[in-house]
């Protein structure tokens, strides 16, 4: 058995790489921009260039805290005209751009020259400030916007890459320049722009765009999500990410707060309504199952076939609804609390065990039944069929010849090989744990991952939503794990050891 364990463990590492794989290949291409999300400019208070300045402040240190900065994977293949740092602009929109300008053109010696001189232009362009001598010959007006469309022209050219496009923005520059003198402290920088643009336009070297080029990165964004920023061994000198190994599984952006404080206070009510109902739901399923079948056709197994099924076929929401309506209803029956998971007072902080217990207890019941009832019904059919196949069996038939009681025959002999089909069904307890149950928990207003998977959804908080995955898949492999063992607990011919 320790052998075969330690080879399921083993063959669990590259499960693991794979699963994530998957879940940091789908955060990289989530749509929108992360640091928009966290990012935002003030709308209030200050003007316009120094809220700019302060955002594009702000981002680079989300940038550098997310690790954003560096290369996506340990190895990227592109062509010999693309840098192995292109992965530096940070910006989308504009890195697309130089993308399609290395694809038109291959040069990329012109290109980033071109580049770098549309952010010198920028930022003297944004340093513009207006001569009010101008405002009597010019008009105010004329002065303010002519500015203001010289910048939004200079946006526009860090996101372009069709020729058209740019050759309209650099000639409305360029008239500008040419035409208000209040622009002559940038009309060599514009002049330049649109010199820079004609060599770039002029000397291209296609060829480059067809060579082969493989980047190595030692430490990437992949590597960083796993590891951590510091020593990928030991963790020792991380600062902003210890790694998803040591349990750091990075920020959310709704919150800006470490996705473990997000899901840490959540998952364990997931996991306690998860694991109650299972247990509850095995001790009253496992033995209806067992009496049904051994009862085959009696009063007993018609009786709870029709109330099982009845059970089975009740959406869990309406159920919720209906305990709600009836218990917790001060117009019906006001036994239990409606909602939540303890008094809206809190639990007193000098409270002990049996006192939180207490207090809990009454908001704990209906959705412990929710959660509960169709997993009952579930199980107890497959718990009657299960053993109802096992009684057909030969050996049954024997042990029963050979003078056995039935109580002996049915729960020493048919019961531990019955359980086999049930046990497959209790290791999918550990990922229903981390993803709980959407509906139920938003019915009765408890703070399990359910609702916080649906609120990561809605609100595109990718890393809460990848996290969740991550774990799952996990757990996932986990279950499969204890069902194995379990299986060679409950049918001792079910042998692991090698032969």
């Amino acid at each position: 058995m320790g052998r075969y364990l330690l080879k399921r463990i083993l063959f669990f590492i590259p499960t693991l790489i794979i699963i994530s794989l998957l879940a940091f290949i789908i955060s990289i291409n989530a749509p929108g921009d992360p640091l928009d999300r966290m990012v935002s400019a003030q709308e209030s208070g200050g003007e316009f260039s120094t809220q700019t300045a302060n955002t594009a402040k702000e981002k680079e240190r989300w940038r550098k805290k997310l690790g954003l900065d560096l290369p996506v994977f340990y190895v990227s293949l592109s062509n010999a005209a693309t840098p192995d740092t292109l992965y530096k602009v940070y910006d989308d929109n504009e890195r697309t751009a130089l993308k399609r300008l290395i694809s038109q053109y291959g040069n990329w010696e012109n290109i980033a020259a071109w580049n770098n001189q549309l952010h010198t232009l920028s930022t003297a362009i944004n340093m513009m400030i207006p001569d009010t001598s101008n405002f009597a010959v010019y008009g105010k007006n004329v002065v303010l916007d002519t500015i203001i469309e010289a910048k939004q022209n200079i946006g526009v050219l860090m996101y372009s890459y069709e020729d058209a496009q740019i050759q309209l923005r650099l000639n409305t520059l360029a008239h500008y320049a040419a035409t208000y003198p209040y622009f002559a402290p940038v009309k060599e920088q514009i002049l330049k722009t649109k010199t820079l643009y004609e060599q770039l336009t002029s000397e291209k070297q296609l060829a480059k765009t067809w060579l082969p080029a493989i980047h190595f990165y030692g430490h990437n964004q992949y590597h960083r999500w796993i590891f951590g920023d510091g020593n990928w061994l030991t963790g020792k000198g991380s600062v902003d990410c210890k790694g998803l190994v040591r349990g750091d599984f990075g920020y959310s952006y709704e919150t800006k707060l470490p996705v473990g404080n997000v899901i840490g206070d959540r998952i364990k009510w997931s996991l306690f309504f998860a694991l109650t109902s299972v247990i509850l739901a095995y001790l009253i399923s496992l033995p209806i199952g067992i009496k049904a079948a051994a009862n085959k056709n009696s009063p007993f197994d018609k009786t709870s076939s029709v109330i099982l099924f009845v059970l089975y076929a009740m959406p869990t929401f309406w159920v919720a609804t209906i305990l709600l309506m009836s218990f917790a209803n001060v117009e019906a029956l006001h036994i239990f609390p409606a909602s939540g998971i303890q008094p809206v007072t809190g639990i007193p902080d000098d409270a002990n065990w049996l006192t939180t217990i207490k207090l809990r207890l009454p908001y704990l019941i209906l959705p412990t039944i929710a959660f509960t009832y169709s997993q009952l019904a579930f199980l107890s059919r497959i718990t009657r069929v299960s053993t109802l196949e096992i009684i057909a069996q030969d050996y049954i038939r024997t042990a029963r010849a050979k003078g056995l009681s039935e109580y002996t025959v049915i729960y020493k002999h048919a019961f531990r090989n019955a359980l086999l089909p049930i046990i497959t069904v209790f290791s999918n307890i550990f990922p229903m744990a981390i993803s709980g149950s959407v509906i139920l928990e938003t019915i009765f207003t408890i703070p399990g991952m359910g609702e916080q998977v649906f609120h990561a959804i809605t609100t595109k908080d990718y890393p809460v939503i990848i996290d969740v995955f991550t774990l799952t898949g996990i757990l996932t492999l986990l279950g499969y794990l204890v069902a194995d063992i379990l299986y060679a607990v409950a049918d001792p011919r079910i042998s692991y050891a090698s032969k």
